[in-house]
């Protein structure tokens, strides 16, 4: 199959904004790394007008796609695990180009995780955790179990992302193959929910109240990224500033339960400011006082 796509992966490489071209090939027991194509080329580059551009080619009954893949949205995947495949191609795929060893610098980036790297990724899955867990509680408190069920079911994967990134690891897409061997009460947890004998109503309740430990037990690490914002300026910021600040834009719409679940564990504190309103004030917020 390379030798069926080298034209197409050596025009790519011949363009100066190429910065790397990896190739997937399709696993005998993991069709679905490859989206059922027997190879799949990505290709990074410097800049592009479209952040991710693909084709597909048939070639003597096989098929091949190309993701033509900006540096910039290359990295928002990797930061918000949005797109983790992405992570998988780029740890085993084999490399094809490496112009100035771009590839192999991101490997390694990717295996040392530095730390305000790996802090705000406990960050955005610390507040996905939260969103889950809320809404999820919500659904249980008013009997509507699937989609209780749904939410708690994500809420364990943020949270088994948050265990595997705490020990420096991204995350997989075989995440429970890796909490598995990092935090066997997690992967019980998520077992009992999935394997329970026990009525659907009782395993989530169980299930919610342990959760509820396991992320109060997460603070520290999930709210490090932005207490450490928070800190850049004296006193309290308005939901504006905070929302509007660049480094805390990845957490995007659960930004606001994020803070919320904090104000109620007493991490942070708000303030109440006059408006032109009577009884009416604006909240504020700021870090407490530990």
């Amino acid at each position: 199959m390379e030798d069926l796509i080298r034209p197409i992966y050596q025009e790519r490489a011949s363009h100066r904004n190429t910065l790397g071209i990896l190739m997937i090939e399709k696993k005998f027991n993991n069709s679905a790394i490859t989206d059922t194509f027997d190879v799949v080329l990505l290709v990074i580059v410097k800049e592009a007008d479209c952040p991710v551009f693909s084709k597909h080619y048939t070639a003597k009954g096989q098929k091949a796609a190309l993701y033509v893949v900006s540096e910039e949205k290359l990295n928002e995947w990797l930061l918000l695990g949005s797109n983790r495949k992405v992570i998988d191609w780029v740890f085993n795929g084999k490399v094809l180009f490496d112009r100035n060893e771009y590839v192999q610098q991101l490997r390694n980036r990717m295996l040392e995780f530095p730390e305000e790297a790996r802090r705000l990724k406990m960050g955005v899955e610390f507040a996905k955790l939260i969103r889950r867990y809320t809404d999820g509680k919500v659904f249980l408190e008013t009997k509507q179990l699937l989609d209780a069920y749904n939410h708690v079911v994500h809420a364990l994967h943020h949270l088994a992302r948050l265990a595997v990134i705490e020990k420096g690891f991204y995350p997989e897409i075989t995440v429970w193959n890796q909490v598995k061997q990092i935090d066997a009460q997690i992967y019980k947890l998520y077992e009992e929910l999935v394997g329970s004998d026990e009525p659907l109503d009782k395993r989530l309740e169980l299930l919610f109240l342990a959760s509820e430990f396991l992320i109060h037990s997460r603070i520290p690490s999930g709210s490090a990224h932005l207490l450490k914002v928070l800190k850049q300026q004296e006193g309290a910021w308005s939901i504006g500033e905070i929302v509007g600040h660049p480094e805390l834009e990845v957490y995007s719409v659960d930004l606001v339960i994020m803070l919320e679940y904090l104000v109620d564990k007493h991490v942070l504190v708000v303030e109440e400011r006059s408006t032109k309103g009577q009884h009416v004030f604006h909240r504020y917020y700021k870090v407490a006082d530990h």
